[in-house]
């Protein structure tokens, strides 16, 4: 579920009950180790307002407490959604990936923020329905860093087990899983929904339900990363109850497992 949606029905029911509105401009979005390298200030982000501290290794991240300022380096591997200079990106390093919402930044910043671009971020470590991830944060990109393209790891065995969660927002693949029926807004059973409760459109989000080893778990096509002119959303939307496939995506979480499907293959 879209978690501005949510947020948005939340305040209206704020400002029902208080009976107040706000004096100030709002606005909505379309969405949910390095030493040597030196940061360049001019490709800062637009708030230039968080003080960036020492840089964390993930294991230090992951440790560190809720609500506390964190800093890390880390790399692009997608880019979700921009709007109102607001970005929101999926990165990752060698040992674990950080889930970016909500990021000060540039239109201009934005566009060079492609796959392997190695960026440093100070914002703040939350938690929203299980899902781990760095608010209100700035980004900057590393000058002379490298660059690092995660290859999907394969989690399909974890499914279930308490340790899948210690690769939560990883680039991540699933073999041989089913497809189970989901059941639209009328009832009736489908590949697929529109939204996670049928109620949608095409552009909308896409939930789809597959099994292994006889449990099933539910896959989301989230639009703003993959829109309705991509393959996955076209892939997905073909999809027939009982086939088997192979899937890759980021191990994004919402109430549990929840990932953000990429790509999606019919077993042959």
């Amino acid at each position: 579920m879209k978690r501005t949606i949510l947020l948005t029905l939340a305040l209206t029911m704020a400002l029902a009950v208080t009976g107040c509105g706000s004096n100030g401009n709002t606005s909505s979005q379309n969405s949910s180790g390095s030493g040597s390298d030196t940061t360049s200030q001019s490709q800062s982000s637009a708030s230039g307002s968080q003080t960036a501290g020492e840089v964390m290794s993930y294991e230090e991240y992951m440790a560190a407490d809720l609500d506390s300022q964190v800093t890390v380096e880390t790399y692009v591997q997608a880019k979700q959604s921009w709007w109102e200079d607001k970005a929101t990106l999926y990165t990752q390093d060698q040992d674990g990936a950080y889930f970016i919402y909500d990021a000060a930044c540039s239109q201009e910043l934005y566009d060079q923020l492609t796959p392997g671009t190695k960026i440093q971020v100070t914002g703040y470590k939350t938690e929203w329905s299980g899902e781990v991830e760095i608010i209100d944060a700035s980004i900057q990109i590393v000058e002379g860093g490298d660059t690092f393209v995660a290859e999907p790891l394969d989690v399909t065995e974890l499914l279930g087990a308490d340790t899948l969660i210690d690769h939560q927002n990883q680039l991540v693949s699933f073999k041989g899983l089913t497809v189970e029926p989901s059941q639209d807004a009328s009832g009736n059973e489908a590949a697929f929904l529109y939204s996670w409760d049928g109620s949608g459109t095409d552009g909308d989000d896409l939930y789809f339900n597959a099994s292994y080893n006889g449990e099933t778990y539910t896959f989301t096509v989230e639009s703003y990363l993959c829109d309705n002119t991509t393959d996955v959303y076209a892939a997905v939307k073909a999809l027939e109850i009982g086939q088997t496939i192979d899937m890759e995506g980021f191990l994004y979480w919402y109430e549990g497992v929840n990932p953000h499907i990429t790509s999606v293959t019919v077993a042959q």
